[in-house]
């Protein structure tokens, strides 16, 4: 091969390279975790205010005083420390992950749902002991911002170490030789300090649990105010744990995901569990605390019907798939039309996912909408985490558009010819 032809393939990779990179590439990488870090403490600041606007302007401005206490660290510190602990104790089963490039699978220990029980109990118990759980509402901007510092200083941490890593246990994605891009995405697929393996223990344990603590604390905090939690406060609160109990209790399907399979663990991942996923999921009860809603039974049994009709379809659909992956030829889907592919793995066509290509996602963004509802039509700020959600699922949802096709080829083509529809059923 010519010195040429060397230079232009060089060329058309470099530029396939490129074209391949997500969030926007470089300058996502850049923007992105300075802007949503501070979306984070601007929504925190206009839920506290009177007009919970988000559209105020000028912007929602806190003292500094407002964004430091030092119990904040200690109680993060603590959490953090209280769920490795429950995540390293010999409880639950061991699973299998997905084979790596070298052809290894790593070992996870499957006790999430334990960790939320005793994590319940722990809780249940402070309360009786007269721990003041309503402090947490004081305590949200100063607990955000040290999760959004201690997201940086992991994300710090991950990059630097990964260049110890063997190049087989290096994400595709996040190893692209541009630092800006690949703090973000993340270079290391997995990594571990030993069997403790941070990807996984940030995805379902800190951020998802500490969700729930911050709602009941939203809750507590209700009622110091006016003596008793609202039926829109319990709604929030029990729609929301329900979620993070089912997905802890079906935790061992998270690792066929594209979070733990294909992305690196990065800045993206890290600040999501740590600072974003608690702190902008709990809004609505944050804003609760603040803005009191009046919700009747015809309302409210509305609202329960809802919820229930997308959890049904969130874990029918999820619940298909994940039993087709472990077993074709279960009772179950074993009758379920499929399609071929180049791999050795088939698609389905028929069943939850012939009606649209992620009917789970049509179920995610049906609760989204019923967690936003209890808080009312006069104020934009409670309907951020269903804008947001379906944003964000759109946008996995072209992720895993171009990677089933880059995967599947002719015959994903075949299977989006058979279930034309990706979300909404006739609608998108």
């Amino acid at each position: 091969m010519c010195h040429k032809q060397q230079q232009i393939m060089k060329l058309n990779k470099q530029k396939s390279s490129k074209a391949e990179r997500e969030f926007g590439g470089t300058l996502g990488a850049t923007c992105i975790p300075v802007f949503l870090p501070l979306t984070v403490l601007y929504l925190l600041c206009v839920c506290r205010s009177p007009a919970a606007s988000v559209l105020q302007w000028p912007p929602v401005l806190p003292p500094t005083a407002q964004l430091w206490d030092p119990l904040a660290p200690i109680l993060l510190l603590a959490w953090i420390a209280f769920q490795s602990f429950l995540y390293l104790l010999p409880l639950g089963k061991v699973s299998d992950g997905m084979v790596l490039k070298n052809g290894s699978r790593l070992k996870y220990r499957i006790n999430g749902f334990q960790a939320l029980c005793i994590s319940g109990v722990l809780v249940t118990l402070s309360l009786w002991l007269g721990m003041p759980l309503g402090y947490l509402f004081e305590l949200l901007l100063p607990m955000a911002v040290c999760a959004i510092g201690g997201s940086f200083l992991l994300s710090l941490y991950l990059y630097i170490r990964s260049f110890w890593a063997p190049h087989h246990a290096l994400a595709q994605g996040g190893n692209t030789g541009n630092p800006l891009y690949d703090f973000f995405m993340g270079r290391e697929l997995n990594p571990r300090i030993g069997s403790f393996d941070l990807k996984y223990f940030c995805e379902l344990r800190p951020g998802l649990i500490g969700w729930v603590v911050i709602n009941l604390g939203m809750l507590m905090k209700e009622v110091e105010l006016r003596d008793s939690a609202s039926l829109a406060m319990i709604l929030v609160n029990s729609f929301q744990l329900l979620y993070v109990a089912d997905a802890l209790w079906n935790e061992e399907a998270v690792l066929t995901t594209m979070d733990i399979v294909h992305d690196g663990f990065g800045f993206m991942l890290a600040f999501g569990d740590l600072a974003w996923v608690p702190f902008t999921y709990s809004l609505q009860a944050a804003f609760l605390v603040v803005h009191p809603q009046s919700l009747g039974p015809v309302g409210a049994t509305a609202i329960v019907m809802l919820n229930s009709a997308g959890y049904y379809v969130f874990r029918k659909s999820n619940s298909q798939k994940n039993q087709f992956r472990r077993d074709p030829t279960h009772p179950s889907v074993a009758n379920l039309e499929t399609i071929a592919t180049a791999t050795g793995k088939r698609l389905l066509v028929s069943g939850w996912w012939g009606l649209v290509r992620h009917p789970n996602y049509l179920g995610d963004l049906l609760m989204a909408l019923a967690w936003s509802l209890p808080c009312g039509f006069h104020h934009l700020l409670p309907y951020f985490y269903v804008v947001y959600f379906t944003v964000l699922l759109i946008h996995r949802e072209a992720r895993d558009e171009r990677h089933c096709r880059a995967k599947y080829g002719v015959a994903w083509d075949t299977y989006c010819r058979h279930v034309p529809y990706r979300i909404l059923p006739y609608i998108y």
